[in-house]
C-alpha cells in the first residue's frame, strides 16, 4: 500500500524556487532516506507534507486522500508524525508532560495520554527521567524525547528530520537501534540524514534531491555513488563501504 505521495510538488519563495516538480512515495512500513547537501531543501519538502508551508503547484496524497489546505494540527490527526532538525520541546515541563501534550492528540482524557506516554517514554529508554525538566537532557535524550512526542500522535507515517545529528558514534548506534524498533511497529518512516551511516544502516531507498530536484532515487548503495550525487556533495567521498 502507498502511504504517501508526492506528485510534481514545487514551492516558491517570490522568484527562488525551494522545491522543483518533485516525485515522491512511500510504502506502508518502508523506510525511505530523503539526503542532498545543505540548502537543498529536504526539511521545506518536510514542511510541504506536514502541512506547515502550502505548495505552489502539485499534490501530497496521503494514503490516497490529499492533504492540500490542511493545518499541521490536522495532518497530524491524519496520521503523519514529524522530529525537527532543531529540537523544540515545551520549555518548562517534564519530559513526561512534553510527551503527554503529543499524546493529547489522540485523546481529550490526561489520565489515558499520561499511561500512553509512560509506555512511550519507557520504550524509548527515558523512563527515568519523565520528571526532569527537558532543560536538563542531553543532546542524545532530546532526541529522544523527538521521537517521543511523534510516537505519542499515533503516526503510521514518522517525518524524521536529522535525529543522528550532533550525536557520538555512540549515541547515533543507539538512535539507530530506536528507529528500527519504531519501525518493527509497523510504522513508515521518511527520513532526512547527513549521518550516512543511519542512511546506510536503515533506509531501503533513497531519494536525492540538489535545488529541490531530484537528481538520483534507489538503493543506497548504488544512490551514493551516482555521479551526480556525488557531484552534489562537492565532488566529496561520501563514504559508503565503511557503513555496510
Amino acid at each position: 500500500m502507498t502511504l504517501l505521495r508526492v506528485s510534481k510538488l514545487s514551492k516558491y519563495f517570490g522568484g527562488l524556487a525551494a522545491v522543483q516538480d518533485l516525485d515522491l512515495f512511500a510504502e506502508k512500513g518502508e523506510i525511505v532516506g530523503l539526503i542532498g547537501p545543505n540548502g537543498a531543501g529536504k526539511t521545506t519538502v518536510f514542511n510541504l507534507i506536514s502541512g506547515y508551508l502550502t505548495p505552489t503547484g502539485g499534490e501530497i496524497a496521503f494514503k490516497g486522500e490529499s492533504l492540500a489546505g490542511l493545518k499541521p494540527n490536522r495532518v497530524c490527526k491524519k496520521g503523519i508524525g514529524r522530529t525537527f532538525q532543531i529540537v523544540q520541546p515545551f520549555a518548562g515541563l517534564t519530559v513526561l508532560k512534553n510527551v503527554m501534550i503529543s499524546a493529547l492528540n489522540r485523546t481529550e482524557k490526561p489520565k489515558i495520554a499520561e499511561e500512553k506516554s509512560l509506555d512511550i517514554l519507557q520504550f524509548l529508554g527515558l523512563s527515568e527521567k519523565r520528571n526532569f525538566p527537558v532543560g536538563s537532557l542531553t543532546i542524545a535524550d532530546r532526541k529522544r524525547l523527538e521521537l517521543a512526542k511523534a510516537l505519542a500522535t499515533e503516526p503510521e507515517l514518522m517525518l524524521l528530520d536529522e535525529v543522528a545529528a550532533g550525536l557520538n558514534p555512540r549515541e547515533t548506534e543507539d538512535i539507530i537501534g530506536m528507529i528500527k524498533q519504531i519501525n518493527k511497529r509497523g510504522i513508515g518512516l521518511l527520513m532526512i540524514e547527513h549521518v550516512m551511516k543511519a542512511i546506510v544502516s536503515l533506509a531501503s531507498r533513497i531519494v536525492v534531491i540538489n535545488f529541490g530536484i531530484k537528481i538520483a532515487e534507489g538503493a543506497p548503495s548504488e544512490v551514493l555513488r551516482h555521479p551526480e550525487v556525488v557531484k552534489a556533495y562537492l565532488g566529496g567521498d561520501i563514504k559508503v563501504a565503511e557503513h555496510k
